[in-house]
């Protein structure tokens, strides 16, 4: 999985309107995630695991506008985060927000690349 674009997050100011924007203009499945302030969205059909079944296709979620996600933001899949942020470091690249639990599935971190965009990062749990 290490260094493939994986998932997408899209700000908004007004979650129930982005909601019904991206619903009805382009048939986006979402499910909110109240307790985490967090809409997942399924842009291409998926697998039992929720992985996309189309090559090079991705889903994403909706997620309020604050730090770091304050623009749209495109997430790599990598084996470690804390690792993928050291590597950031060492070829120009800062430190967002580290290595952070998102419920029991894994792991996310942010990063400005060189350029300044935000890029998030994803680590997969470990299977129970």
């Amino acid at each position: 999985m290490s260094g493939k674009i994986v998932h997408f997050e899209m700000p908004a100011d007004d979650m129930e309107r982005a909601q019904t924007f991206y619903r009805d203009a382009f048939g986006w499945q979402l499910t909110p995630m109240p307790e985490m302030s967090y809409t997942m969205v399924v842009t291409t059909p998926t697998d039992e695991q929720g992985m996309p079944t189309e090559p090079g296709a991705i889903n994403g979620g909706l997620t309020p506008r604050q730090s770091p996600v304050s623009a749209p933001t495109l997430t790599i899949g990598v084996d470690s985060v804390d690792d993928a942020l050291a590597a950031v470091e060492k070829f120009g690249g800062k430190v967002v927000a580290g290595r952070m639990p998102v419920g029991d599935m894994g792991f996310v971190g942010y990063f400005t690349d060189t350029e300044g965009n935000t890029v998030g990062l994803w680590e997969n749990a470990a299977p129970s």
